[in-house]
């Protein structure tokens, strides 16, 4: 059993994947190739926004955004405490501080509610994070930073294909970000991030960024970095996309399975989409007590599972803060256990997770 098969989404679309890679390498526009310019376009009008950017990574994209919004030293940007490192450390990558805020526990997404007291005469941004594969209240947080003069930056990276009232992940603030890691639902097979926006403006300044500040050949109006998706991952990720939609569908019927075995075994509680959204499922994550205890047992059985995440951002010795308390986040970081989810699992195996999962909680 796998926790994400890349395997066999390979088999399935390896023609395609040959002809794709086999076309870079006779063009040799290895660095910005015409294949690079399409997925952006694909990318946008599938989001629903009128322009993408693709770079090296998604914490790139977050630094670039953030760098491109002309957020640095003395700012301070909210993000949730429940994440990926990745979050706070672009913001003091773009010389900002991070501030972090609690999490909604049924969710595990930041809590509107929370940021209102998070809010200082240096707050520039809110960061809310879509995690596991949903998005948090993007209309609840863009009402608030409305009403402070905030920028809403969409954290993007496990939700791309994910819908909320109808929209698209990716445009529900003034930009967003997304990861195109390789075990992301669209995944690269390398590293790889994409930023959306509307903002004709914002976008121009979001390729300065991430071209080195290069507004002609070598003439820099701006400090930028060297970010670029390479066409080789361009390729791929045109590949991936062409099964994306049905790969969710996909996902999504793996979801409702596992709802409707652990709702039957009755000795966990399945994860909750909030009402209006679609989660395209990066994980599927269940609270356990006594944790480290399940795993092994699980470990034991074959079966392969993974914890996002073990510690919360304000005790990560790289940016914590001793003064911040987080009640919510820290219980589920405690408790936190993803289980296998990929498109091609099959019932049978998530049978078989679910009786070793109510057999190590007995």
């Amino acid at each position: 059993m796998h926790f994400i098969d890349l395997a066999a989404q390979q088999a399935r679309i390896r023609p395609q994947l040959d002809a794709a890679i086999e076309a870079v390498l006779a063009h040799g526009r290895y660095v910005m190739g015409p294949e690079v310019v399409e997925l952006e376009r694909r990318l946008a009008d599938y989001a629903g926004v009128a322009h993408c950017i693709g770079c090296a990574n998604g914490t790139d994209a977050l630094q670039i955004a953030l760098m491109a919004l002309d957020i640095g030293p003395g700012d301070e940007v909210i993000v949730p405490g429940f994440t990926f490192i990745a979050s706070a450390e672009s913001v003091v990558l773009a010389g900002a501080r991070p501030v972090y805020v609690d999490i909604d526990p049924h969710t595990y997404l930041l809590d509107p509610a929370r940021v209102e007291g998070a809010v200082t005469p240096r707050t520039r941004a809110i960061m809310p994070v879509s995690m596991f594969g949903q998005c948090a209240d993007m209309e609840a947080i863009e009402t608030l930073a409305q009403r402070h003069g905030l920028c809403v930056v969409e954290d993007a990276a496990q939700s791309f294909g994910a819908t909320q009232h109808g929209r698209r992940s990716g445009s529900l603030s003034r930009v967003a970000t997304t990861s195109f890691f390789p075990s992301k639902p669209l995944g690269a097979y390398g590293d790889g991030g994409a930023l959306f926006t509307d903002d004709d403006a914002l976008a121009e300044a979001i390729r300065l960024v991430a071209r080195h500040g290069e507004a002609r050949r070598y003439h820099h109006t701006r400090i930028g970095m060297n970010s670029r998706l390479d066409t080789l991952q361009a390729a791929i990720l045109l590949t991936k996309l062409a099964i994306f939609d049905e790969e969710v569908a996909l996902r999504q019927q793996a979801a409702e399975r596992y709802d409707r075995l652990l709702g039957e075994s009755g000795v966990v509680t399945a994860p909750t989409v909030a009402a209006g959204n679609t989660s395209v499922h990066a994980q599927y994550s269940i609270r356990v007590p006594r944790r480290d205890g399940v795993q092994a047992t699980l470990t034991d059985a074959g079966i392969p599972t993974a914890v996002h995440y073990p510690l919360p951002l304000n005790h990560q010795p790289a940016v914590a803060d001793p003064d911040c308390q987080l009640p919510v986040t820290e219980a589920v970081c405690r408790e936190i256990l993803s289980l296998p989810m990929h498109p091609y699992l099959q019932a049978e195996e998530q049978e078989r997770v679910v009786e070793a999962l109510v057999q190590a909680l007995a």
